[in-house]
């Protein structure tokens, strides 16, 4: 039985973006960067109204069907409650289809902010090891999702049952001389599309090599920073993908031949790169600008914040 969420509740949530993978850590490594989207919701009566303003405004779904309202749903359903109707209010600056964890920040963002609503009533919020499960069932694998929820750096991890995969995750503590740099293309590029690229079986000796990386990626992450140039390469994704974002690939190889320690960042195109420099070298902002990205030193971001109201400080 559910109960009704009266009209008039207001609350908000404010998301980071995220990048996957990090070279070898597939579908399990994730950094939060602090590039942040706000989500507001309002119970009305009855009926749904969305507003978009910022990234993909005029693109997305303006109907049951925009991700956040899914998300939104699927929130109420696990709190118990339900809403008869709802406006929902999304400010992006996470770029989409750029590999910064945009459809996973929208999901996460859409539950936490259930919380806000929950909390004004006699309803438990969603717990963090919730918003992870719930959030990772949209995405299908946890490493953009539990990144926006804990924030920083994480490790998940997929435990196979009979009710269904059960996503977990860990925080990671990142080392403080770690600096971190996006480039972000202008170009799109989707992950549905960019994963058929990958091949259905790999080699031992290909696992091998990513098993040892990912294991030694923690350690850079955490301890030895000067260990992220080995740490960060990998064999079981990126040249695969490569073909289908040559500029990056391309600014991908000149980085690492500069000693930056850079990947794609998720599904790419945008790059990440780690590094304990203050500066990426200026041959590489060079080739960022001659080739359309947007180059941007980054702070890694905050977990998931969401407050009843409309203000969330930070």
């Amino acid at each position: 039985m559910t109960s009704l969420l009266p009209a008039g509740l207001v609350a908000n949530a404010v998301v980071s973006a995220s990048s996957a993978n990090l070279g070898p850590g597939f579908d399990s490594l994730g950094l939060a960067l602090h590039l942040c989207d706000e989500i507001v919701l309002e119970t009305t009566e009855s009926g749904l109204t969305v507003h978009v303003e910022g990234e993909g405004a005029d693109q997305v779904p303006l109907g049951p069907e925009h991700l956040v309202v899914r998300a939104v749903e699927r929130g109420l359903q696990a709190a118990g409650v339900r809403a008869g109707g709802l406006v929902v209010r999304c400010r992006n600056a996470i770029p989409h289809s750029r590999g910064l964890g945009s459809s996973a920040a929208a999901v996460v963002g859409g539950l936490a902010a259930v919380n806000g609503l929950v909390a004004q009533t006699d309803s438990a919020p969603l717990s963090e090891a919730q918003l992870i499960q719930l959030s990772s069932e949209f995405e299908g694998h946890p490493d953009n999702a539990a990144a926006a929820v804990l924030g920083g750096a994480v490790v998940s991890w997929i435990a196979r049952g009979g009710d269904g995969p059960q996503y977990s995750a860990v925080p990671l503590r990142l080392h403080p001389d770690i600096r971190l740099f996006c480039a972000i293309p202008e170009e799109r590029s989707l992950t549905a599309e960019t994963r058929v690229l990958l091949p259905s079986r790999v080699s031992h000796e290909d696992a091998t090599f990513n098993v040892s990386r990912a294991a030694l990626l923690v350690v850079a992450l955490t301890e030895r920073p000067d260990l992220l140039m080995a740490a960060t390469e990998d064999v079981l994704h990126q040249p695969q993908r490569a073909p289908a974002m040559p500029r990056s690939a391309e600014y991908l190889r000149l980085l690492r031949r500069h000693n930056v320690a850079s990947t794609l960042s998720g599904a790419g195109p945008s790059l990440i790169a780690l590094t304990t420099e203050q500066e990426l070298p200026s041959v590489a902002t060079e080739f960022g600008a001659a080739n359309g990205f947007t180059v941007t030193a980054m702070t890694a971001g905050e977990g998931v914040r969401w407050s009843p109201g409309v203000t969330v400080p930070g």
